[in-house]
């Protein structure tokens, strides 16, 4: 595993880890050397800087995996996606922000990858949603000069941070139920799971209710492997009753963190992340932090939760 700079993947979700990072890279365990396996990749983010030597990857989203697959193939290189947004974003401004709609319905026909970027990278608040029919539906960010050099720059560096990263191991990918993916775990590799946050948000790709959550819980339990789930814990208006009706048995540490992406102000504000395992976590100072950073926090009855077993109590 590398302990390096952390990487920013080019794409872009709601609930990306990147500033997390660190915190979760600290709660696996020190003698990993099994394959990652990870059934909601998402952006990537976790999975790019822990940067095992083989891992399984997956993600219901079609378009997640091609991308990425195709970065691992070598079909999008730091070059091609230069050359591609200073094309796209030439367009872009020629037409004062509708070239983005031209993109928007190519991109519903084709499905094409680089496309996939650019709708991620330009749309309102980064959003990756889908209507009913699969169709990516998000709005202009109305900003007809999204795509400066420096900004092209940055999401090349990106690609390149991104392809590097999956350059020293074996990743295989695939659009699939989580399910079908955790079902290939074997003693020695670890699951980390970052499934879209119950009661949270979701899109079309990713809707989760209660019977995924218990489904994910009884997968979970029986895993023969050791397994990190992140989700959220509360925040300053009601706190995740699912940490004890579903996840009470295992340990529990949490942390504050502080989302800026979401199409409402409201879902913006600071949250307590979890971080569920089959084992015991050492993030002593993490929750150490938690607490001194926390106090604007109405107070909620599960802090004291008997299931929250932190050294710290001890």
């Amino acid at each position: 595993m590398s302990f390096s700079r952390i990487i920013v993947p080019p794409i872009k979700c709601q609930g990306i880890k990147t500033k997390l990072v660190p915190w979760i890279r600290s709660a696996v365990p020190s003698d990993f050397g099994g394959r990652w396996i990870e059934p909601f990749l998402g952006s990537g983010a976790v999975v790019f800087n822990i940067r095992p030597q083989r891992a399984l990857l997956a993600d219901a989203n079609p378009h997640l995996i091609c991308f990425y697959q195709a970065v691992a193939e070598g079909k999008i290189t730091p070059i091609s996606t230069r050359q591609f947004l200073e094309k796209e974003e030439a367009e872009l401004r020629r037409s004062q922000g509708e070239h983005y709609y031209t993109v928007r319905e190519r991109f519903n026909r084709r499905g094409a990858p680089l496309d996939f970027l650019f709708l991620n990278r330009s749309c309102f608040n980064g959003l990756i949603r889908f209507n009913r029919k699969g169709e990516f539906n998000v709005p202009f960010c109305l900003k007809p000069n999204r795509f400066a050099p420096a900004y092209i720059t940055k999401i090349v560096n990106q690609v390149r941070a991104v392809s590097d990263a999956m350059s020293i191991g074996e990743y295989e990918f695939h659009c699939r139920d989580f399910s079908d993916t955790m079902s290939a775990a074997e003693d020695d590799d670890l699951i980390y799971c970052d499934p879209p946050y119950i009661d949270r948000h979701a899109d079309y790709f990713n809707r989760w209710h209660e019977e995924n959550e218990r489904e994910l819980e009884k997968i979970l339990s029986l895993a023969p492997c050791k397994f990190l789930l992140s989700t959220w814990h509360s925040n300053d208006f009601r706190k995740n009753v699912f940490i004890e009706k579903l996840w009470s048995a295992f340990p529990i540490v949490i942390r504050q963190h502080f989302y800026h992406v979401g199409a409402k102000e409201k879902n913006r504000n600071p949250m307590l992340e979890a971080l569920v395992a089959n084992f015991e976590v050492k993030t002593r100072e993490a929750f150490k932090e938690t607490i001194k950073q926390t106090v604007f926090l109405h107070p909620l009855p599960c802090y004291e939760h008997s299931s929250l077993r932190f050294s710290d109590r001890q």
